[in-house]
């Protein structure tokens, strides 16, 4: 299992020492849009490097949470747990979020 605490602070690293970005948030978003659509392109051709470009959307929103002092393990765990609260009801096809937690 993956410590993602860990991950996020060695990806932070790895940018500092290679000198990637690490101040600019609006180009790192930019970057992990630029990842979603090559991971879309790899599924779409059912290209066998689907999993690397997931991997690498995932790097990127891991280095942005480094990036923005956000404990992103912390907040998936609370975003899974509020989303287990939640209740939904399918009307005619579309599911709708009944309650909110």
């Amino acid at each position: 299992m993956i410590d993602l605490k860990k991950a996020q602070k060695q990806i932070f690293q790895n940018k500092v020492r290679k000198g990637f970005n690490t101040t600019n948030v609006h180009q790192e978003f930019c970057y992990l849009i630029e990842e979603t659509g090559e991971a879309c392109h790899a599924y779409n051709q059912q290209l066998p490097d689907l999993g690397e470009e997931l991997a690498d959307m995932a790097i990127y929103v891991l280095g942005l949470a480094e990036m923005l002092k956000i404990d992103l393990e912390e907040e998936i765990l609370k975003k899974i747990n509020k989303n287990e609260q939640r209740e939904y009801r399918n009307i005619n096809g579309i599911i709708t979020r009944t309650k909110d937690a």
